[in-house]
Formats: structure tokens, C-alpha cells, sequence
């Protein structure tokens, strides 16, 4: 029985037009998405085997390959919900999100500099990533990161709950090579009441974590 499922999108492909065209996101759900659940799955079975077996010649690559498609899994998850058509501008507290705008404030300055930061993160991306806000829990703060492929470079402790696909199959049918443009026009699309909640619901797990003293 598969351990991993791919989640239904929660808007039809048309959805986040103009921004993203249907294509883009059919392509990007039904095909890259569900390759990496797929991976996961599959990789879950082969360490099972290797268990079994007592067969541990190919842990190191079973690891890596478990690693990269449930993080691939898990941030694809979070990023369908964090867009809406009807989303964009920056969370304001009558719009019921002053939590997480306070947060960006009291971590970033402004909204122009957390702005700046989370398009240059991902827009920069060296190949593949993620530009992503996260909840650090250390310091009860929020941080940007630059994640390569999909679980590279990041805090081990840190909670996503803003990311901003920056890999080629996101944006390259409708933006071509133009990696900075998209990652703009994704300003349009935020859906800030899901961040809330993931910010949210990611403070309240604050002390989930062993943190260090």
C-alpha cells in the first residue's frame, strides 16, 4: 500500500491565469508532482527490500533518493495552497493575517524587504530550488531560503510555509528563461490566509522540537 498519495489541486488548471497558464499547472500536478510521490513510494519499497535482504549496498543513494522526492512531495503540497486567484497584495490585519504581517515586520523591517529578499532568493536559485519563508523556531522568527533541488541548504528545525517553485517545469512553457519575471508575477497569486495559517499552526508546534539550549 503506497505510504504517499498526490493531493487533489484545490482550484481548477485555469485558476491562476494569467499568472500561470492551465498547461503549467496540469503538467506541473499530474506529471512532475506525482513523479515525486511516485519516487517516494518506490523508494520506500527498495529500503524495505534492503531490510529484508540485509542488502545495504545501495543505502546512500536510497536516502539521497527518499530525501529528495518526499521534500519534492511535501513542498509541492504547500505550494498549490499557497496560491489563489484572488490572492496577491501583502497580508494586512483587516484582512484577519496581522499575525504573520507583524512577524515579517518584526523579522524583515518591512514587507518591501521580505519582498525583496524571497524574489532575489528565488529568482537566483542556481539550477533547481525553492525560494521559501519559513518559521525558524529557535528564534521564534521568520527566515528566507534558498533551497537546492528540493531539500538542500536549509535549517533542520524550520517549518515552510511560503514557497516560490523557482525549477524550470514551473514557468519555462509560459516565461521561458526569464526565471525573474515569473517569480513577480507569483507576488500576484499569495494566498496570505494560508500562510497565516501554516505560520500559525507553526508557532504552536514551537516546542515540539528538542531546541538547543
Amino acid at each position: 500500500m503506497a505510504t504517499y498519495t498526490l493531493p487533489e489541486l484545490p482550484y481548477d488548471y485555469a485558476a491562476l491565469e494569467p499568472v500561470i497558464n492551465p498547461q503549467i499547472i496540469e503538467l506541473h500536478h499530474d506529471k512532475h508532482h506525482a513523479a515525486y510521490v511516485k519516487g517516494a513510494n518506490d523508494t520506500l519499497e527498495q529500503l524495505e527490500e534492503a531490510r529484508d535482504k540485509e542488502a545495504w549496498g545501495a543505502i546512500n543513494g536510497l536516502q539521497k533518493n527518499l530525501a529528495f522526492h518526499l521534500s519534492g512531495h511535501i513542498l509541492h503540497s504547500i505550494y498549490w495552497h499557497n496560491m489563489t486567484g484572488d490572492g496577491g497584495g501583502e497580508p494586512l490585519a483587516a484582512d484577519g493575517v496581522g499575525d504573520l504581517a507583524d512577524a515579517i515586520t518584526e523579522s524583515f523591517g518591512s514587507f518591501a524587504g521580505f519582498k525583496s529578499q524571497l524574489t532575489k532568493a528565488s529568482a537566483t536559485t542556481q539550477g533547481s530550488g525553492w525560494g521559501v519563508l519559513a518559521y525558524e523556531p529557535l528564534s521564534d522568527k521568520l527566515i528566507v531560503e534558498q533551497v537546492y533541488d528540493h531539500q538542500g541548504n536549509v535549517g533542520q528545525g524550520s517549518v515552510p510555509i511560503l514557497v516560490f517553485d523557482a525549477w524550470e517545469h514551473a514557468f519555462y512553457l509560459q516565461y521561458k528563461n526569464q526565471k525573474v519575471d515569473f517569480i513577480e508575477a507569483m507576488w500576484r497569486v499569495v494566498n496570505w490566509q494560508d500562510v497565516a495559517k501554516r505560520y500559525a499552526a507553526a508557532k504552536e508546534r514551537q516546542n515540539v522540537l528538542l531546541l538547543a539550549p
